[in-house]
């Protein structure tokens, strides 16, 4: 097991209300493994050098990695006592799985069960104060998750999105039928194909370049821009997701059993100028009590990865639900 010194970066400022901590600790980030569904997941463990005894699993986005927005959100969980575990979803990242890049939404939700499962058989893990946060698609993966298991005691979210409804009817919930019409006729082509020897192929998440990102809409034009240029692009983030996942994506109804879970506590992020907000904002009318929803003034979904202040506003926010919580 591998350990690194991991300075953590600025930590959330109180902006009114119950302030979160702000002291800098020294955070040791560990190189851990898990299995799920018998493939190999590769995570990250970040350990506080002073801990608030609570434990949170943090999913990434679809198509991200953990070194991404999970690591930036660890980080500065962890500067505020929290041990974090980040990790790469099965078929993705660092982590075991053939076809490589699928996304499988039943796999994802047991891989942060798996998660849960690791944690709980840990030494240095209070089993009782185990939280999950998932940012964009694994925001409702995490509620799927935590549903059906009560190990994970409450459950946080950013920038939500049910990926499957996203398939459906677009990032705006104005999207033509015929579109999903058409990615599940290629679904079908590309499954046959694959199922006599051909290899299957891609289905591409991002332009291929600046001047088709920039001729779209401003989401696309951030997602394009933190993925595929240095503002936070990685080696190991997906490009393409495999045309079997289109048809896995259509049939997933992430927030279908929001409400049970009830009575643990749920938070809820999203951001004013999010074009995926409105799926935050639904998915919040059916949960149960507890709940709480907040919504970051003058940000977008991508802001929500990276930028400096909707990140410290989330943060704050997190930091102070999870003490409250667990």
């Amino acid at each position: 097991m591998l350990l690194e010194l991991d300075p953590s970066a600025n930590t959330a400022q109180s902006t009114g209300g119950r302030s979160a901590p702000t002291t800098r600790e020294t955070v040791m980030r560990s190189n851990v493994t898990f299995l799920s569904s018998g493939l190999k997941i590769w995570a990250h463990l970040y350990t506080p050098e002073t801990s608030n005894g609570r434990t949170i699993i943090v999913g990434h986005p679809g198509s991200s990695v953990k070194e991404q927005s999970p690591a930036l959100y660890a980080r500065k969980l962890a500067d505020n006592g929290f041990r974090v575990l980040t990790f790469d979803a099965a078929y993705q990242g660092e982590s075991e799985g053939l076809p490589r890049f699928l996304e499988n939404p039943a796999q994802r939700v047991e891989d942060l069960k798996s998660a849960a499962s690791y944690l709980s058989n840990r030494p240095d893990v209070d089993p009782e104060r185990l939280g999950i946060l998932g940012i964009c698609a694994s925001g409702g993966y995490v509620v799927s998750a935590a549903a059906g298991d009560r190990r994970i005691k409450a459950v946080a979210t950013i920038a939500a999105v049910d990926v499957g409804l996203q398939i459906r009817a677009g990032a705006d919930g104005k999207q033509d039928p015929s579109v999903l019409d058409g990615l599940l006729e290629t679904a079908a082509r590309e499954r046959t194909k694959a199922y006599s020897g051909g290899e299957m192929g891609g289905f591409p998440i991002f332009p291929a370049t600046e001047e088709e990102a920039r001729a779209g809409s401003q989401h696309l034009f951030e997602g394009w821009e933190y993925y595929c240029t240095s503002r936070n692009c990685h080696e190991r983030s997906a490009r393409t997701l495999t045309w079997d996942s289109i048809d896995r994506l259509a049939t997933f109804d992430a927030f279908r059993f929001i409400k049970m879970i009830s009575p643990r506590p749920l938070l809820m992020i999203t951001a004013e100028k999010a074009v995926t907000a409105w799926m935050t904002h639904d998915a919040f009318a059916k949960a149960g009590q507890p709940k709480t929803l907040y919504s970051v003034p003058d940000a977008t979904h991508v802001d929500l990865y990276d930028r400096e202040r909707a990140v410290a506003y989330g943060v704050e926010q997190t930091t102070n639900f999870f003490l409250n919580s667990i």
